[in-house]
Parts: structure tokens; C-alpha cells; sequence
């Protein structure tokens, strides 16, 4: 009888609470607002190192400083200046969680290094199935989130001019990442 309600009780708590939703973030830029759903579940570390850095205000007055308008828009590692910013240790990288990078996904930048993620971040402006996880000699590239408002500030900020180094002529800057309450 007591194993019954203890089941009972634990259906019961099941039903009657809130579903848990994913924190979403917005990126302010100057180009205008995107906001993006983190998805903590399938990206454990990467997203809880991503909003460390948010919490920390790390990303205010960084630039997105790679554009390539047929591929992604990468940010949130250099100044308007071009000075790269300290970061923390590197992260495990977690493009196994089965999460593909499409248009509008959000990935974590790294080096040739699989686990060597820090603070970088890019986002997908077409369907780049060729950077998941397909090995591990071929391992991918980390997919943490979704763009799910301000895809025409993701669009504008693609179709700026850049220099050969893909950087935009023009800096385009995040004015910051705060967390949606």
C-alpha cells in the first residue's frame, strides 16, 4: 500500500509541474536582435559553458569577426579592434548529441583540435550537414542551440561586405547576451 502511493504521489507531481523549458538568450547586435533556444539537454557542457560566459558579460562589445555568406556568421572571441579575448579551458566537444548543423543552428567554433572549444560561437546561415559528427577522425563541430527570432539580423549581418580574411568592413558588434527570463 505504501509502494502505491508513494507511485502515486510521484505521478501525481509529475503531472501537476511546469514543463521544463529551454533558457533562451538574446544576442543584441548592431545589426539588431536574435534570440536562440540552448538545447542543455543533448549539450550538457557546452551550454553551461556558454552561459558562464554570458553570465560573466564576457560577450558585450565583441565582434562577429568571420562572415561568410554562403556558410556561417562567427562571433564572440575578438574586440572591435581585432584583439583576441582570454578565455577559459577548452570544453569537450559534443557533436555526437545527434543535433545537426542547419540553417539557423548555433555550433561552437574550435581549432583543428576536437576538444578545443572556448568561447567562439557561429552560426549556421545554410544547411552545413558536412560539419557533424560523422567519426572520430571526423568529428564535427558541437551544435548547442537555435536561432527561434531575428534570423533577418542573422541574414543582415551574412550580406555585410568583408575583407579577404572574411572579416566584416564594417565591425559588426554584440552589444550583448543576456539571458530571456
Amino acid at each position: 500500500m505504501v509502494i502505491g502511493a508513494t507511485l502515486s504521489q510521484a505521478a501525481e507531481n509529475k503531472v501537476s509541474s511546469p514543463a521544463q523549458s529551454n533558457p533562451k538568450v538574446a544576442i543584441q547586435t548592431s545589426k539588431g536582435k536574435i534570440v536562440v533556444e540552448l538545447f542543455p539537454k543533448e549539450a550538457p557542457i557546452t551550454v553551461k559553458n556558454f552561459l558562464g560566459y554570458v553570465s560573466d558579460g564576457f560577450y558585450s562589445s565583441t565582434i562577429f569577426h568571420r562572415v561568410i555568406k554562403t556558410f556561417m556568421i562567427q562571433g564572440g572571441g575578438y574586440t572591435p579592434n581585432m584583439q583576441e579575448k582570454s578565455t577559459k579551458a577548452p570544453i569537450k566537444n559534443e557533436a555526437t548529441n545527434g543535433l545537426s548543423n542547419m540553417r539557423g543552428t548555433v555550433a561552437m567554433a574550435r581549432t583543428n583540435v576536437v576538444d578545443s572549444a572556448t568561447a567562439q560561437f557561429f552560426i549556421n546561415v545554410v544547411d552545413n550537414k558536412f560539419l557533424d559528427y560523422k567519426s572520430p577522425d571526423n568529428y564535427g563541430y558541437a551544435v548547442f542551440g537555435k536561432v527561434v527570432e531575428g534570423m533577418d539580423a542573422v541574414d543582415k549581418i551574412k550580406d555585410v561586405p568583408t575583407i579577404a580574411t572574411d572579416a566584416p568592413i564594417d565591425p559588426v558588434i554584440i552589444q550583448s547576451i543576456t539571458l530571456v527570463k
